[in-house]
C-alpha cells in the first residue's frame, strides 16, 4: 500500500476487531444462528446465567483453515459485542415488546405521548407501538423513557444487572410477555441474550465497546456509497463507485502531502532522492579527479 507521501509500504493486518452484524459474526465463526459465535453455547444454553467456555481459534480452525496464521484470530477476541445490534436492537426486539405486552400497547403509547417535550430528546407524540423502519437512534431515544413509562407495571429490580435478570426472568413467562406471532414462547432461544454474557470479558480484552459499534460503518456506507450513487448514471454501478473512492483517496493523499510540504516537513522519499543526487555528484567529482 502507498502512504500519503508516495512511499510503498509492505503492510500486515493483525486482527484487532471485526465490526459486523450478528449474521456475519456467525458466518465468520463458522456457526449457525442457533449457536453463539463468542462461546460454545448452543441455543439450548442461551438462557443460562453464566458464561460458557470461549470459542477459540483452535476450535474454529477445525471448520475453517483460512485463518491459521492470522495473528489474534480468536473469535472471542475479535468478534466484539456490537452495541447497535446486541444492545439497542436487542432492547427494541425483546425488552420493549415485553413492556408492550405487560403494560399494554395502548397504555404505553398514551403514557409516552403525554410526556412534556424535552430539548435534545425525541418526542413520540404518536406512541411507539406502531413504529416502522426503526433505526438505532430511535432505539436509544425510547431507552431514555422506558424505565419511567413502565413504573408500577413491572418489577423494577429486573433492570439492575444481568445476573439479577436471570434470577427473575421467569416472571416474564408468568406474565405471558414472551409471545410469538400466535402463541406464547416457553424458551430463551435469544442469541443476543446469550451475547450479554460476553460484555464484561470482551471489555477487558478490547476496551470500551462503544468504539466497535456498527454506527460508524453504516454511516460510512451512506456517505461513501449511497450518496455518490445519486451522481451516477445507474450503469456499471460498482466500477463508478470504486473510481469515486479511488479519486477521494488520491485527493486526501494530495491534501496531506501539500500540508506536509507547506509546513516544511520533508518526506522520506524526498530525503532519499536528495541523498541519491549527492551520491551521484560525488561519483562525478571522483571521476573528474582521477588521473
Amino acid at each position: 500500500m502507498s502512504d500519503p507521501v508516495g512511499n510503498v509500504r509492505h503492510c500486515f493486518t493483525p486482527l484487532a476487531a471485526y465490526i459486523v452484524d450478528t449474521p456475519e459474526t456467525c458466518m465468520l465463526a463458522c456457526v449457525r444462528g442457533k449457536t453463539s459465535p463468542f462461546t460454545l453455547a448452543s441455543y439450548l444454553d442461551f438462557g443460562d446465567d453464566f458464561c460458557h467456555p470461549e470459542r477459540t481459534r483452535s476450535i474454529t480452525l477445525e471448520q475453517l483453515n483460512s485463518i491459521t496464521d492470522w495473528p489474534l484470530a480468536d473469535p472471542s477476541v475479535f468478534l466484539t459485542p456490537e452495541p447497535l445490534h446486541h444492545w439497542h436492537k436487542e432492547f427494541y426486539d425483546h425488552d420493549l415488546q415485553w413492556c408492550l405486552i405487560v403494560v399494554g400497547a395502548q397504555e404505553l403509547d398514551f403514557r409516552i405521548s403525554i410526556l412534556q417535550p424535552t430539548v435534545g430528546y425525541h418526542h413520540f407524540h404518536g406512541g411507539i407501538s406502531k413504529l416502522k423502519q426503526v433505526m438505532g437512534r430511535v432505539h436509544r431515544d425510547i431507552q431514555c423513557y422506558i424505565i419511567g413509562l413502565i413504573a408500577g407495571a413491572a418489577p423494577p429490580h429486573i433492570d439492575r444487572s444481568l445476573s439479577i435478570f436471570h434470577e427473575n426472568k421467569d416472571i416474564i413467562f408468568s406474565l405471558g410477555a414472551r409471545m410469538g406471532t400466535k402463541k406464547p414462547i416457553d424458551n430463551w432461544f435469544i442469541p443476543k441474550l446469550e451475547l450479554m454474557q460476553s460484555i464484561t470479558a470482551s471489555s477487558r480484552k478490547v476496551g470500551a465497546l462503544i468504539q466497535w459499534s456498527a454506527d460508524t460503518t453504516k454511516h460510512a456506507h451512506i456517505s461513501e456509497i449511497k450518496d455518490p450513487a445519486w451522481h451516477t448514471n445507474n450503469n456499471d454501478y460498482d466500477p463508478q463507485i470504486c473510481h469515486h473512492l479511488d479519486h477521494q483517496e488520491k485527493l486526501q493523499h494530495f491534501a496531506i502531502a501539500t500540508a506536509l510540504k507547506s509546513s516544511g516537513t520533508h518526506s522520506n522519499s524526498e530525503e532519499f532522492l536528495e541523498d541519491k543526487v549527492d551520491e551521484e555528484d560525488d561519483e562525478d567529482c571522483d571521476e573528474l579527479t582521477d588521473p
